[in-house]
């Protein structure tokens, strides 16, 4: 049974994304758009969330691709009337509004999703089993891109509640937490702000290994122009194994095995129908934690100021 779904937010992530991943799965019906500069073509616009759910009952699921701050409102909103919902990562700005958001859903009988896209993409799951046979000895995380270019003029990303590098670098925390065998925690961390900023642009990180005894470091960085790195470099008792462009591309001991494509949201709809069929939840929230840990554990740099 098709599924009449609205999207909430028409930024770059609902068009790169959101909309060709709703459009090629045929358990979702794209029925209303809401938002306030933007609008989606042939499809039912409203300004307002709660216009929309006034109006459209028949509506049963809201997709939310909107910044982290006013999340938890709209959120809370669409639950309340019944709906399921569908949360762009991070899935707020705090985890005390997702633990909320969660016994909402509960409360109401409905599907809440904490959707967390990269550990969607097409090599994870293989890199996932292949550790699960080892030992691990270290593992290094190496996330740096360029802010204007993938959040040109998004000033919400340097509020508070917008997370800043740890925007992109929550993604590469959401890998880790889905492959690793064990929990691991964060034990130290140096944030750099930019003097005019109230969110970090660099972030670098150290894990403690609970079991194996082993070094886990991560480095984000929004400065870094040309070539962007979303890499992740293990090494083990038996092997070496290095995820690459954003889990798109795995070798072992230097031999490419596999080499995906992005299909990342695709995974993410098709995960979120299996979930509303079954009338279960999904509120993971392991990669956030560990952002709430490096903002409360994090020893704070003051660097040069950002503008874009």
């Amino acid at each position: 049974m098709t599924e009449k779904l609205a999207l909430v937010g028409i930024g770059k992530i609902a068009r790169d994304q959101h909309l060709p991943s709703i459009y090629a799965n045929p358990d979702w019906s794209l029925e209303a758009a809401v938002s306030r500069h933007a609008s989606v073509d042939g499809v039912e616009h409203f300004e307002k969330l709660e216009a929309l759910l006034e109006a459209r009952p028949d509506i049963t699921t809201i997709s939310l691709a909107i910044p982290p701050q006013p999340r938890y409102e709209y959120a809370a909103m669409a639950l309340k009337a019944g709906r399921h919902v569908m949360l762009e990562k991070p899935p707020g700005q705090s985890l005390a509004e997702c633990f909320a958001l969660e016994e909402l859903a509960r409360q109401n009988g409905v599907t809440i999703f904490a959707t967390w896209h990269s550990r969607y993409a097409d090599c994870v799951p293989d890199l996932k089993a292949w550790l699960a046979e080892r030992t691990l000895k270290n593992l290094a995380i190496t996330w740096k891109e360029d802010v204007r270019r993938w959040h040109p003029g998004q000033e919400w990303i340097w509020e508070p509640g917008g997370m800043g590098v740890f925007d992109p670098g929550i993604n590469a925390l959401s890998i880790l937490t889905e492959i690793m065998p064990y929990r691991v925690h964060l034990r130290e961390a140096t944030l750099e702000f930019p003097e005019n900023r109230a969110t970090p642009i660099a972030a670098h990180l150290a894990f403690t290994d609970p079991q194996a005894g082993s070094e886990l470091t991560a480095e984000f960085d929004w400065r870094q122009e040309g070539p962007q790195t979303w890499d992740i470099l293990i090494e083990t008792d038996r092997g070496s194994a290095r995820l690459s462009h954003g889990g798109e591309r795995l070798e072992i001991d230097g031999e490419l095995v596999k080499q995906g494509a992005n299909h990342e949201y695709s995974n993410l709809y098709a995960r979120m129908a299996s979930l509303v069929r079954a009338g279960e939840s999904d509120m993971d929230l392991s990669p956030m934690i560990h952002v709430c840990d490096a903002f409360s554990l994090g020893r704070r740099l003051i660097t040069d100021p950002f503008e874009f």
